[in-house]
């Protein structure tokens, strides 16, 4: 027979409030630096003490590369269907939808037409938070006509590109739109119409293969992790260890892959002055 019995306990403990929402503070990947949201915002989303470049999306990059109200989007509306019927651990179908919902984006690339510095131009943004900024027909469709426009209208193409590379859930679809892109890039530039193409982290597989490598001036942001296949299927491939900063848009510079490095916060001011020298 128990002496003593312990009676329920009468007290709940209340659900601990969060004094700050989530997301309002943020740890630099590079130096593990803890900084506010909106410190952040003003620093064009790159760490004050290590200018260490966080990955931003479409809306973001267009704010900042863009003068204030003059975009004006392209294609909107268009959205990807699944004609192979692909299925992996959901199907393709689902997964669209599912990231439409997330993202509030139709796909990875948002398209139209801006100013920068005063000069009208035709412009792509991928975002990496839509599968991973992969192309697939819709994408390669609007930088198609992204291109398209730029041509007709005369007006210099900008094109940021952040990419794991081809939508391979479209197979041939996919890859098929490597040799569109290039084939309209090759029409402007057989017009004389100049092409920036700005790469951020990460921009590799197809895209690297076609239109994020064929501007006449290629230009990166620190850090970025630029090239085809990525550092470590190279290196299980190759059986060696791969340079310290390989493929990296600093190694890539030094090897003369791209033209220039530009940290975020000047990326505007220098295509303003690029397009100045080659069109305006």
């Amino acid at each position: 027979m128990a002496w003593f019995r312990r009676s329920k306990a009468s007290i709940t403990a209340e659900p601990q409030r969060k004094d700050t929402p989530d997301g309002m503070w943020m740890k630099c990947q590079s130096c593990g630096e803890i900084v506010h949201r909106k410190q952040l915002e003003q620093q064009l989303f790159t760490c004050a003490k290590c200018n260490f470049h966080f990955r931003i999306g479409s809306k973001e990059y267009l704010a900042i590369l863009l003068d204030e109200g003059t975009f004006k989007e392209m294609d909107r509306k268009m959205k990807s269907t699944d004609p192979l019927q692909f299925q992996d651990t959901k199907r393709y179908k689902d997964r669209i939808r599912e990231t439409i919902r997330k993202t509030n984006l139709n796909d990875a690339i948002r398209t139209g037409t801006g100013k920068i510095g005063g000069i009208e131009v035709a412009v792509g943004v991928m975002d990496f938070s839509f599968i991973g900024g992969s192309m697939g027909s819709v994408v390669g469709e609007k930088v198609a006509h992204a291109i398209q426009k730029a041509r007709k209208a005369k007006i210099p193409l900008v094109i940021v590109s952040s990419s794991g590379g081809a939508r391979m859930m479209e197979g041939a679809l996919s890859l098929m739109q490597l040799a569109k892109t290039s084939a309209k890039l090759a029409q402007l530039s057989d017009a004389g119409i100049p092409y920036i193409s700005v790469m951020t982290d990460p921009t590799t597989g197809g895209v690297t293969a076609s239109y994020a490598m064929l501007g006449d001036i290629n230009i990166a942001e620190p850090g970025a992790l630029i090239g085809f296949a990525g550092p470590r299927v190279i290196k299980q491939t190759i059986g060696k260890d791969l340079p310290e900063g390989f493929q990296r848009s600093e190694f890539q510079l030094e090897h003369g892959f791209v033209d220039a490095v530009v940290h975020r916060k000047d990326m505007k001011e220098t295509i303003t002055r690029l397009l100045k020298l080659m069109w305006a």
